[in-house]
C-alpha cells in the first residue's frame, strides 16, 4: 500500500536536500579517498601492500557489516538522530585517523569510520523516501546516485593534492570539518518527525516476500558488476592497449562523470514513467554494455572501450534510481531504515563480490596472475571472459527483476 508522504514546507527541502547529498558524498569519499595514499602510507610505516591495504579493507568490511544495523536503528530511535550520530562518529573517526600513531591503529579507526559511514549511506535513503513528495521521489534517488559517483570520482584527485599539500594525515583530517558541517545542516533542516508508530513484524516479512528479496539480489548482481569494470579495466587499458598511467586515470574517469550528470535526468525518468519501465530499461544496457565490453574494446581499442562504459554507465544510473524508489515503494514509514540497510548490505557484498570473484574470472581468462608479463592477448581473453559472464548475470537479472514484477498487485510497484 502507499504510504503517506510526511509533510515538509517548500522552503525547507533545499537545506534538507543538500544535508542528506552531503551525507552520502562523505560515504563515498571516505571509500576512494584513501586509495592514492596507499603508496605513501606503505613508506610512512614501512610496511608491505597486504599490510597497508588494510585502510581500505576495513573501512570497506565496516561499512558493509554495519549498514542493517544503521538501517534498524534509524527504524528504533528515529532517523534523523542515527543519521547524527553517524556523523558525529564519522567526524570523530576521521579525526583519530589523522592523528594515527602507527599502521595498526589507523586500521582500526579506519573501521571505525566505515561503522560511521554505514548510516551516511543507508539513512539518507529512507529520508529521501519520508521527506520527497510523491511525484519527485525517482529525481531525489537520482541525486543521490549522483552525489555517490561525484564523491567516488573525487577521492582519487582531491586525495592525491592532499597528500602532495600535507602528507596522508590531511587525507583523513579533511573529513572531519566537512563531516561537522554537514552535522550542523542536518541538525538544523531536517525535520524531527522522522519515526512513526511501530508496525507487526508480519507486515515486514509479507512485504519481503512479495518482491524485496528480488530487488536485493539484483542489486547485489550489479554492484558486482560495476565492481568487475573497477578491477579489470585498469588491467585492459595498462596492459591490454599499452596505455601510460595517465592516460588510465583519465578514460577510466569517464563513468564517473556520466554518473554524476545522469543520475538526475534518470531519476526524473524514474518519476515520469515509472520504476518499472525505467528498472527494466536500466538492466537492458547493463546487459548491453557488458557484451559490448567483451567485445568492442578488443576490437578498436579505446574508443570502444569508452563506448562500451558509456552505455554501462547509463544502465547503472537508470537501474538504482529505478530500484531504490521501487524497493522502498510500498513499506511502512518504521520499516524504511530496515530496507535502505539492506540496500546497502546487498550492494556492498556485490562490491565485495565483484572484486573477489570476478577478479579471479578475469586471472582465469588471461592464465597468468602475472599480469604485466601476460601480453596483450592473454589481458584480452581475460577482459573477453569477465564481461562475456557479467553480460549472462545482467541478462539472469532482467529475467528475475522482470519475474518478480509480473507477481506484484497493482500499486505495489509504480
Amino acid at each position: 500500500m502507499k504510504q503517506a508522504q510526511s509533510p515538509v514546507p517548500g522552503g525547507r527541502q533545499p537545506g534538507i536536500t543538500t544535508a542528506l547529498a552531503l551525507s552520502m558524498l562523505l560515504a563515498s569519499l571516505g571509500t576512494s579517498i584513501a586509495n592514492i595514499a596507499l603508496p605513501t602510507l606503505g613508506e610512512a610505516f614501512s610496511a608491505p601492500f597486504s599490510e597497508v591495504q588494510g585502510v581500505v579493507v576495513a573501512y570497506l568490511a565496516a561499512l558493509t557489516v554495519s549498514s542493517l544495523i544503521a538501517g534498524r536503528l534509524g527504524d528504533s530511535h528515529g532517523l534523523k538522530p542515527m543519521l547524527l550520530v553517524g556523523l558525529c562518529l564519522f567526524a570523530g573517526a576521521s579525526l583519530l585517523c589523522s592523528a594515527a600513531p602507527n599502521l595498526r591503529w589507523l586500521v582500526g579507526f579506519r573501521a571505525l569510520q566505515g561503522v560511521g559511514a554505514a548510516f551516511l549511506m543507508t539513512l539518507p535513503v529512507a529520508l529521501t523516501r519520508q521527506v520527497a513528495s510523491g511525484g519527485h521521489v525517482g529525481r531525489a534517488m537520482g541525486l543521490l546516485g549522483t552525489v555517490s559517483a561525484l564523491g567516488t570520482a573525487l577521492g582519487p584527485p582531491l586525495g592525491g593534492a592532499l597528500v602532495l599539500a600535507t602528507g596522508w594525515r590531511g587525507v583523513f583530517w579533511v573529513l572531519c570539518p566537512l563531516a561537522v558541517i554537514t552535522l550542523g545542516l542536518t541538525f538544523t533542516a531536517l525535520p524531527n518527525h522522522t519515526k512513526a508508530p511501530k508496525s507487526s513484524a508480519a507486515s515486514f516479512w509479507a512485504v519481503l516476500n512479495r518482491g524485496l528479496a528480488s530487488n536485493l539480489l539484483v542489486n547485489l548482481l550489479v554492484a558486482a558488476v560495476m565492481m568487475a569494470t573497477l578491477v579489470v579495466s585498469p588491467f585492459f587499458l595498462r596492459f591490454g592497449l599499452g596505455l601510460k598511467e595517465t592516460a588510465v586515470g583519465s578514460i577510466m574517469a569517464i563513468g564517473p562523470v556520466i554518473s554524476s550528470v545522469s543520475g538526475v535526468p534518470s531519476g526524473r525518468l524514474v518519476d515520469a514513467y515509472g520504476s518499472r519501465r525505467v528498472l527494466a530499461a536500466g538492466l537492458v544496457l547493463l546487459a548491453s554494455g557488458s557484451f559490448l565490453l567483451a567485445l568492442l574494446p578488443n576490437l578498436i581499442g579505446v574508443a570502444g572501450y569508452a563506448l562500451s562504459i558509456t552505455v554501462l554507465t547509463l544502465g547503472y544510473q537508470l537501474f538504482q534510481a529505478a530500484n531504490n524508489t521501487a524497493a522502498l515503494a510500498a513499506i511502512p514509514k518504521d520499516r524504511r531504515g530496515t530496507i535502505s540497510g539492506l540496500l546497502s548490505l546487498s550492494r556492498n557484498t556485490g562490491l565485495l563480490a565483484g572484486a573477489s570473484a570476478l577478479g579471479a574470472v578475469f586471472a582465469l581468462g588471461v592464465g597468468t596472475g602475472d599480469f604485466a608479463h601476460a601480453g596483450s592477448t592473454g589481458i584480452g581473453a581475460g577482459m573477453r571472459l569477465t564481461f562475456l559472464l557479467t553480460g549472462g548475470l545482467m541478462a539472469v537479472a532482467t529475467v528475475i527483476a522482470l519475474g518478480s514484477v509480473s507477481r506484484r498487485k497493482p500499486g505495489e510497484y509504480p
